[in-house]
């Protein structure tokens, strides 16, 4: 199964200024690693980042059917620090300090996406909601995690 480049179209994404968008995309390697975990939009009226990747058999059990529950993490995780990260304009990002996933539907190999927003945002600490759709357009999974704002350092 072909994964789509990370950081294809990057001056083309809906709501995301070509030149944040260059400065903050994310490694290759780690991108191809995560399924092709891309930007796909930004709502900056909303606050909502949009992400999609492509669930791979391999990051799945029960004879390649079910994504394995950390990689479902990580790309909640990874959708609501690119949240951070928009609604900052590139200064901050985050360093989870506990994060809480609640699993409700299977999600098999195919495409899948992402949304996430910054619930509230301090000057030290965010607190941030994700939520993670299957290749049916099912909600498979959302999260809720605390983290520690930090200097984005590209």
């Amino acid at each position: 199964m072909q994964t789509p480049n990370a950081n294809a179209n990057v001056d083309g994404i809906a709501g995301i200024d070509p030149v944040l968008l260059q400065r903050i995309r994310m490694n290759e390697g780690l991108s191809q690693a995560m399924g092709g975990f891309h930007l796909s939009g930004w709502d900056a009226g909303r606050g909502i980042v949009q992400a999609g990747f492509t669930v791979q058999p391999q990051y799945c059990h029960s004879g390649g059917r079910i994504a394995q529950g950390g990689f479902i993490t990580g790309w909640l995780d990874a959708a609501m620090a690119f949240a951070v990260i928009l609604a900052t304009e590139g200064q901050q990002t985050v360093n989870s300090l506990e994060i809480k996933v609640s699993f409700y539907e299977k999600v098999g190999p195919g495409p899948g996406r992402a949304q996430a927003r910054v619930a509230r945002r301090g000057r030290r600490v965010a607190f941030l909601e994700a939520s993670l759709f299957n290749a049916e357009g099912k909600l498979a999974a959302q999260a809720t995690s605390t983290g520690m704002l930090v200097d984005y350092q590209p």
